[in-house]
């Protein structure tokens, strides 16, 4: 910088002192064209260094992460109760709206019943295999009975002493006594499957009510919205006696976080050359005329939009850009060092200055040229 202002004063004293001075020369209307036009392109000297050094956004915005809040309910339900009034900062957990709780209650306490009515009907499923254990030890001394029988009265028909009729229907019995068995033991069997079908331990039945209970009780605890985090709602518009729940498209409130709020500035790429994070920055917010704020580059966005395709069938279509237009601009994430953030509301705007090269002779001159803009906000817009 000090070279080009050595040689800005040395040009301008060259022409005082040629055409005024000593007038060496006659100044005219071709002289002041060359005088003018040698003189513009030694200022951008200064351009280059002011763009470069302390790169200048001329849009930026504080940006604060916000939260769609949704009730997360089964069913459409009665909002009774807003507890929270808008623009006022809450804690987080902190209650914000109250739904109808009824038919989410009258819900867990069926289910409770249910829950109840599985674990008393595991305890009837292991007296079942009791039962049936028993039923089995009955049929096969049924079962030695009739063969026995059978036995002797095939004996006693073959000496004549018995009729032929007593043993076929023992023999036919014995067969009944048989199958019987088999579907003492199949219904044992079954008995046995339903008391040990478990998972994790637990029987299924009881479980699956148990993860139905749970489920109920979740969605009554969702009754109550409170707060995800500490911040606060704008443009509240839900009301008593308005319906939500699964029929509702979209949130019924925007919750403004409070913390990780930071400065976007938008930047011309070439200009970003120098710029790393932990670099300092100063920022002048038009919500604050004639204050700066100072702060530090957070991380550069390496990239935007312009270079996102989105699949399709369509062929790229690539359009000419002009050489001499200004590449497409990157956002720059800036942490404002104030003590009481909540002095940036969401959406403030204003314009930061980077200082790639802190020791650099253009720092002063884009402190002089922020601070003239700061001061301007004063009388700027003309609004009366």
């Amino acid at each position: 910088m000090i070279l080009g202002l050595l040689m800005l004063f040395g040009y301008c004293f060259m022409m005082w002192l040629i055409f005024f001075k000593l007038r060496l020369a006659k100044f005219g209307i071709p002289q002041a064209v060359i005088g003018v036009f040698v003189g513009m392109h030694l200022l951008i000297i200064f351009l280059i260094g002011l763009r470069f050094m302390t790169p200048l956004a001329t849009e930026a915005k504080v940006i604060q992460h916000t939260i769609q809040l949704t009730p997360r309910l089964p069913q459409p339900t009665l909002l009774m109760a807003v507890l929270v009034e808008p623009n006022v900062p809450v804690k987080k957990g902190q209650p914000l709206f109250q739904f109808d709780r009824r038919m989410y209650e009258f819900q867990v306490k069926q289910l409770e019943a249910q829950l109840a009515k599985a674990k008393q009907s595991v305890l009837v499923m292991k007296t079942d295999i009791e039962v049936a254990t028993q039923k089995v030890i009955k049929l096969k001394s049924h079962l030695e009975f009739a063969r026995y029988q059978q036995r002797l009265s095939a004996n006693l028909a073959k000496q004549g002493a018995g009729p032929e009729e007593d043993a076929q229907k023992w023999a036919a019995q014995v067969a009944a006594d048989g199958a019987a068995i088999k579907e003492a033991q199949a219904e044992e069997q079954r008995a046995v499957l339903n008391y040990t079908s478990e998972i994790n331990g637990v029987n299924t039945t009881v479980a699956a009510v148990q993860a139905e209970l749970d489920q109920a009780r979740l969605y009554l605890d969702n009754t109550l919205m409170v707060a995800p985090e500490d911040g606060y709602i704008m443009n509240l518009q839900a009301r008593p006696g308005m319906v939500a729940g699964d029929y509702r498209i979209g949130a019924i409130a925007t919750f403004v976080c409070d913390a990780d709020r930071y400065l976007l500035a938008n930047f011309f790429q070439e200009n970003l050359k120098y710029v790393k994070a932990g670099q300092d920055v100063e920022a002048a917010i038009d919500l604050y005329p004639g204050q700066i704020f100072k702060g530090k580059v957070l991380a550069v966005w390496q990239g935007s939009g312009a270079g996102q395709m989105l699949p399709s069938g369509v062929l790229p279509n690539f359009q000419y850009v002009p050489t001499e237009s200004p590449q497409g601009q990157f956002a720059v994430a800036i942490k404002l060092d104030h003590p009481d953030q909540t002095t940036f509301p969401i959406g403030t705007q204003g314009r930061a200055a980077i200082y790639a090269n802190p020791e650099s002779w253009f720092v002063p001159l884009r402190r002089i040229m922020l601070r003239a803009y700061s001061w301007f906000n004063w009388i700027y817009p003309f609004s009366g």
